[in-house]
């Protein structure tokens, strides 16, 4: 049987299909409850609007978020930028504050002494393991003579090996052929201090009674005639002393940390701060250890100008 040959039943059930849903829909105009037969279509027109709801809002979610995350990106990159300029600000500040405190305090020594001092700075320092030297940015053309005293407000640091015109040359207190003459502050004792290495010096002749404990202040007699008396040259850290000895090994740890200068004060003038000794003291006391001291310098020149000629 063919579903298009024409038929009285096809005609009323096709419009019956058509008519009952615009009935219903009038219907449900005029009552406030949908009727049982538009339940199904509202109830499956409900969810299709639902789906299509939350598809367009998860849609918008996913393309808000990504937005979202480029700019977040973006700002992230900037922050980061932004953040490596301030640390390198504070890095720059920090360091200019320190700097500003050393020079407030070596500012405040110079004004409070009566010593003509020199400022300088310290910029190089020698490559070579046997000695400990330094350079500074201060020569004759400044004033600076050899064998003029170099301290910083924590206490002696050496003497002027050599001075150029613009540069000078510093051997420090912890060279094994430096010799400053020093004593300990609680007992006087008197011996001479060379360096061992850049960390540890050596206190020479002393006697073997001589009274020096670990801990003791050593600081500079002013006999030397280099640097002024009472500056501090280290603190004892070693006291040795073999059964038939007639002399004490005693080692310092340096006042100044010699790898840590940045600036040094050199004495032009002592202005008699340095301590002047007695007449008994010279003859009995001074020629024997200022032997020492100039031999020490003579060894010293030559092993600089052997030093001089390998560089």
């Amino acid at each position: 049987m063919n579903f298009f040959n024409f038929s009285l039943r096809k005609v009323i059930v096709f419009t019956a299909a058509i008519l009952i849903p615009f009935i219903l829909i009038k219907m449900h105009r005029t009552s406030k409850e949908t009727p049982l037969v538009l339940r199904p279509f509202t109830f499956t027109v409900g969810l299709i609007q639902n789906a299509y709801s939350s598809f367009s809002s998860g849609v918008r979610g996913t393309t808000s978020l990504y937005l979202n995350l480029v700019d977040i990106k973006r700002d992230n990159r900037s922050l980061m930028r932004k953040n490596a300029e301030l640390r390198a600000q504070l890095g720059t500040m920090t360091e200019l504050k320190l700097e500003n405190e050393r020079l407030n305090q070596l500012l405040e020594f110079k004004t409070q002494t009566k010593m003509q001092l020199l400022a300088g700075r310290v910029v190089g320092q020698d490559l070579i393991p046997e000695h400990s030297t330094i350079t500074i940015n201060r020569g004759t053309y400044h004033g600076v003579e050899q064998g003029m005293a170099v301290l910083t407000v924590s206490g002696a640091v050496g003497y002027i090996l050599q001075a150029e015109m613009l540069n000078s040359q510093v051997i420090l207190i912890t060279d094994r052929f430096s010799a400053v003459d020093a004593l300990v502050q609680r007992t006087r004792a008197r011996g001479i201090v060379s360096g061992i290495s850049s960390e540890a010096c050596k206190f020479n002749y002393l006697k073997r009674g001589d009274d020096v404990a670990i801990g003791d202040q050593v600081v500079t007699s002013g006999l030397d005639n280099i640097f002024p008396k009472g500056f501090p040259v280290g603190e004892v850290i070693k006291v040795e002393q073999s059964e038939y000895g007639v002399t004490k090994d005693v080692e310092l740890r340096p006042a100044v940390n010699p790898n840590n200068l940045e600036e040094i004060f050199i004495v032009l003038n002592a202005a008699q701060e340095d301590f002047l000794p007695s007449e008994e003291e010279s003859d009995s006391e001074t020629p024997n250890k200022e032997t020492e001291i100039d031999k020490s310098k003579k060894a010293l020149g030559q092993a600089s100008g052997s030093a001089n000629i390998e560089r």
